[in-house]
């Protein structure tokens, strides 16, 4: 049976010992996050991110605006907090509302304040190897991998989903690790196939149950970044299960991928602070 990578029990340590850092360090880190709309997942997401700023103690506000909003609106409030040398990081939850370019909102926040990790620049210097601020899943996931002793170095990673969200920077993070990735998508040819090759398996395709035992080398590393609602349950991507009984490390729904990344937001929230007030690390 697989070892269950227990992404709850990893990001409470993780928010444990960050608290301790930013009551050390002498600074305020504050979070700004930016709502647009009334989507009732994107409220109950950002709630929790600012309960998780309340535990390590991390200042936030919450900008709330309406979902008729304009783009000029959201960037203009996006300027405003880029301009507040209070606000040491900036999310703007998504999904943003039909009609709002979410290319020019993400490009509007300061490099400096991208705690999401999202921004042009943010993704650039990621792909070059030098990341600033990772995408908070993605590095969430490299964070518990460690943990767990799991090193992608040299193993053959498949990532199943290219979204700028999770996929791409996944495959960024995973390449910088000295891992082989092969990226798949809707358009890959035998995907189960390649998926079989995986040494480590990251499924981030958004179907519940896709990734199905059939799809699984034996001994291999599943992360399930999946959060689907089916039958008032959360599930992920992968049948876990039977994927369990094949794999030889695995991710549960709820409690792997998803604590993790609100966990990751905090630290690079207290690292925005520190760049902020003492320029970049060495």
């Amino acid at each position: 049976m697989a070892t269950i990578l227990d992404g709850k029990a990893v990001s409470e340590k993780r928010l444990d010992l960050l608290r301790e850092s930013i009551d050390e360090s002498g600074l305020a880190p504050r979070l700004a996050t930016v709502l647009v709309g009334d989507d009732p997942a994107s409220a109950l997401y950002v709630r929790m991110k600012h309960q998780a700023c309340e535990r390590v103690h991390i200042g936030s506000i919450n900008v709330t605006l309406p979902g008729d909003a304009r783009t000029d609106q959201v960037v203009g409030t996006v300027n405003r907090l880029n301009e507040d040398p209070e606000i040491s990081g900036i999310l703007v939850q998504l999904p943003l509302p039909r009609g709002i370019d979410r290319d020019a909102v993400i490009q509007a926040v300061a490099t400096e304040k991208d705690v999401d990790g999202f921004s042009p620049v943010s993704m650039g210097l990621l792909v070059a190897g030098r990341p600033v601020f990772s995408p908070c899943t993605p590095a969430g996931i490299m964070t518990l991998l460690a943990e767990y002793g799991i090193d992608p170095a040299g193993r053959r990673a498949v990532v199943i989903g290219r979204s700028i969200d999770v996929g791409r920077p996944m495959a960024a993070l995973l390449l910088n690790a000295d891992a082989t990735v092969t990226v798949c998508h809707s358009r890959t040819r035998d995907l189960a196939g390649v998926t079989r090759e995986a040494e480590l398996l990251v499924a981030a395709v958004g179907r519940p149950r896709f990734v199905t035992a059939g799809m699984v080398r034996e001994g291999a590393v599943v992360v399930d970044v999946g959060t689907n609602r089916v039958d008032g349950r959360l599930v992920g991507d992968v049948d876990y299960a039977p994927v369990a009984e094949r794999a030889s490390a695995i991710t549960p729904v709820p409690g792997g991928v998803g604590p993790m990344t609100i966990a990751t937001l905090m630290e690079n929230t207290f690292a925005a602070a520190r760049y902020q007030a003492c320029g970049p690390s060495p």
